[in-house]
């Protein structure tokens, strides 16, 4: 992917001769310029085609708007690009836009979760794999698409996995009705759900064209999926890098980070810096140190300018990391592996990567899944250390021995392998594929984690005791975007009378790390959380820093303040109550949407006000899976699973230890704490989960 330019909008760009010349300089150096005949061809020829080309190639950017360019979107039809990452669908959305000298959100747009930047006039559209899963809803034969590329295959995400197996439903079912045919969709009734089918009655389909896009040089196990399908390669662009190893293991990766990054800021010569870590709350602490540490430097050296980039974090400052630094200045970009493939950050000569990724493990057993932290596999190493030679040579820093690499894994197991499938199982039924089992995944689950989730979504009343998906609750938990345990819990709370809470609760759960402690301010800043704590748990406390923020914005706009003053207003609310500005802001956006999935069912927007015994009861119905008893030694044992776990120490309960709780995360590390817990009555679990407890009563 080209690199990303900080300039002017494309409305300013329109008369700037130089900067579309320089447009055009960029595109046609890239690998995959030399190839676009061929690719067109090769997609017109066949249905389905598998394009292999590391990360810089060109192919997430040229290749829609080649097939743009071939005719592909004639008849208002539209190309689309799934991405298994939100921060690559909205920069290369917004890199695409400007390429095409046009506005976002007209040639060229964007959606995803929360967040949708499309026209009636849009036809190049990237997207995110869920995204297009949720599409599939309203319209099974995703009939306003020429042609789907499915880009960043290889990593492999549950939602790329299940998506593979429904276009594939989708390609033999568009091309039995084909025009040519002459038959149209009656003939797939049964494959599709019939309700969601008869607002198509008559349509006739082309058949869709199908790219699977991967930077793994393995292409073999999409091509035997899709029955042979052809791969083409295209070359990438990539620099010598020189690989560092430690000479001994590193204890404290987060502080070896530290120290490299002012290692190389004076030791090795002009480059930016990107350091790979596990999740938000590192990508924070880090940052802060490293600007304790940059006061040090000596006045002659140059300055440090530190940008985050992270799934959850808000698109507008995601797209700081893609800005080069001022002149005298280094850009260091702190990152997931979103930066492994996903995106290309331009200005790149340094990487340092301490080996580790946050993962998502499951035991279909016990049913329990946590967020568990694992060494890296090899191809994920291979492909950071990459990212250090994309523009010319370049160094990696590995925090760790050369002998560690030999052990590690050769690639990751894919996601639906390791993950709780009920939200897929919801996904698939709603889709009207009744026999889960016999769906063609790429790569089968086990049949004991499709059964334990099918077992699990019936205990929340999703489905009826014959696993059809059921009316009202399953239908409407099926159309939120969201794990089936929250959606259940926004439905049931309008009984409740405590919709707005819940809303509230969803919204802050679904961003990480509200409350954030300063190193050299710990005391004060436990002090101010105390605040807004409440003694009942969690969940009510994330209300009350809700509310709280709410009022702060609600005074700046009684005080006749525009939008940006408001902002400004909450940004200090935040920085004084030590609470994360990007992540509440981020916590509003998710409200706003899926106050409004809601209220399209119909559901009414009540508040329980303080009356928290109703909440309180409201989190049961929907949490009773994840309810936990404390034991003699202080200890909890999970009922669901047996499992010993302890209160986490971020959590308001972890010094009062109540008898019975809910949670809504369990993190394994050297022992199984469970996080975000509220303080129930144990008798609640029988009484509003009968269907799950009132058998062992």
């Amino acid at each position: 992917m080209p690199s990303f330019s900080g300039g002017a909008s494309p409305l300013k760009q329109q008369n700037n001769a130089r900067w579309r010349q320089l447009i055009r300089q960029q595109r046609k150096s890239l690998p995959i310029a030399s190839v676009e005949k061929r690719l067109v061809d090769e997609v017109r020829k066949n249905d389905t085609l598998i394009i292999v080309g590391e990360t810089g190639s060109g192919k997430t950017t040229q290749l829609p708007q080649f097939l743009y360019d071939a005719g592909f979107c004639q008849d208002g039809k539209i190309v689309g690009i799934t991405q298994p990452r939100r921060v690559a669908a909205v920069t290369v959305a917004k890199r695409v836009a400007e390429e095409c000298n046009d506005q976002l959100g007209r040639k060229v747009g964007y959606s995803i979760r929360f967040d949708d930047s499309t026209s009636n006039a849009t036809r190049i559209k990237y997207m995110t794999d869920g995204l297009l899963l949720r599409e599939a809803l309203l319209d099974p034969l995703l009939s306003k698409y020429s042609v789907i590329v499915v880009d960043e295959a290889h990593e492999r995400t549950v939602h790329t996995d299940v998506l593979l197996g429904l276009l594939k439903k989708v390609q033999n079912s568009r091309a039995i009705h084909a025009n040519k045919n002459g038959k149209t969709l009656p003939d797939v009734q049964g494959k599709f759900q019939h309700s969601t089918l008869k607002a198509f009655q008559g349509i006739r389909c082309a058949p869709l064209k199908l790219i699977i896009m991967s930077a793994s040089l393995d292409a073999k196990c999409f091509s035997d999926y899709f029955g042979g399908a052809k791969a083409v390669h295209i070359q990438g662009r990539q620099y010598p890098v020189d690989v560092l190893y430690t000479y001994q293991p590193e204890s404290d990766y987060l502080d070896a980070t530290l120290v490299t990054i002012f290692q190389i800021h004076l030791e090795e010569g002009p480059g930016d810096i990107l350091a790979f870590l596990t999740g938000q709350e590192e990508i924070e602490s880090l940052e802060r140190l490293i600007h304790e540490r940059a006061r040090l430097l000596p006045p002659e050296s140059s300055k440090i300018w530190t940008t985050p980039i992270y799934s959850s974090l808000p698109s507008e400052q995601q797209m700081n990391a893609f800005k080069p630094a001022s002149a005298g200045t280094r850009k260091v970009v702190l990152a997931t592996n979103i930066a492994e493939t996903s995106v290309t950050i331009p200005g790149i000569k340094y990487v340092i990567d301490p080996g580790m990724v946050k993962a998502r493990a499951y035991n279909p057993v016990t049913g329990m899944e946590s967020l568990i932290v694992i060494p890296v596999s090899k191809a994920q190493a291979l492909q950071r250390s990459g990212r250090a030679g994309r523009e010319g040579p370049g160094k990696c820093f590995r925090l760790f021995q050369e002998s560690e690499f030999d052990k590690l894994v050769d690639s990751t197991v894919p996601e639906i392998k390791r993950c709780n499938l009920a939200n897929v199982v919801l996904q698939l039924k709603a889709l009207g594929i009744d026999d889960i089992i016999g769906f063609d995944f790429m790569e089968k689950p086990s049949r004991t984690a499709i059964l334990k989730s099918l077992e699990q979504l019936i205990l929340l009343g999703a489905l009826t005791d014959d696993y059809k998906l059921s009316d009202p609750v399953g239908l409407r938990m099926a159309r939120l975007p969201l794990d089936p345990m929250y959606s259940k819990a926004l439905i049931v709370s309008s009984e409740f009378k405590c919709l707005e809470e819940m809303l509230i609760v969803v919204s802050m759960l679904s961003v990480e790390s509200i409350f954030f402690s300063p190193r050299e301010k710990l005391d004060e800043a436990r002090a101010t959380r105390k605040g807004f704590e409440s003694s009942e748990g969690d969940h009510i406390t994330l209300v009350n820093v809700y509310r709280a923020a709410a009022e702060c914005l609600e005074k700046s706009k009684n005080a006749n303040a525009k939008e940006k003053t408001m902002e400004k207003a909450l940004n200090r609310w935040c920085r004084e109550n030590f609470i994360n500005y990007r992540s509440l802001r981020h916590a509003r956006d998710v409200h706003s949407q899926i106050q409004g999935h809601v209220q399209q069912m119909g559901l009414n927007l009540s508040s329980c006000g303080d009356d928290m015994i109703l909440f309180r009861r409201c989190l049961t119905t929907a949490f009773f899976l994840n309810a936990a008893m404390r034991q003699p030694d202080g200890s909890y044992r999970a009922l669901a699973t047996s499992q010993s776990v302890q209160v986490h120490p971020s959590s308001v309960l972890f010094r009062t230890k109540p008898d019975c709780v809910i949670f809504n995360e369990l993190v394994r590390t050297t022992q199984n704490y469970v996080k975000n817990l509220t303080r129930i009555d144990p008798l609640w679990l029988a009484e509003l989960a009968p269907q799950y407890y009132a058998a062992e009563d």
